[in-house]
């Protein structure tokens, strides 16, 4: 149970320790559009037990802030890359690029021709 909530629309929050770590409103004043998505069983079950033990107000600001750390994680894999680039010459030249691709696809079986006996 939520002892108190703070009214602040842009940090609604709830103030219980442990419980609701998140934004109770976790679009913060953005304009939101509601969508459907289809998740399989297992993630459903996972998110709902989540909400139930109140990791998560809800669905909804579970599933806005996974997409929100996604966002962040590839944002910082992109500044990732970018640096180690800066740092090792820039981006990869042709030669270099194709190199790379026929070092990382699967090599091909050589199979020995059988001879008939």
């Amino acid at each position: 149970m939520v002892a108190c909530v703070a009214q602040d629309s842009r940090k609604l929050r709830a103030t219980v320790p442990g419980r609701f770590r998140y934004p109770l409103a976790a679009a913060g004043g953005m304009a939101t559009t509601k969508i459907t998505i289809t998740l399989p069983d297992p993630q459903l079950n996972e998110i709902r037990k989540r909400v139930a033990a109140q990791d998560s107000p809800s669905i909804s600001v579970f599933i806005q802030q996974a997409v929100q750390k996604s966002l962040e994680n590839a944002a910082e894999f992109r500044a990732m890359v970018e640096q180690a680039l800066k740092e090792t010459g820039g981006p990869l030249k042709p030669k270099e690029r194709a190199w790379g691709e026929k070092m990382l696809s699967p090599r091909k079986r050589r199979t020995k021709s059988r001879k008939a006996a």
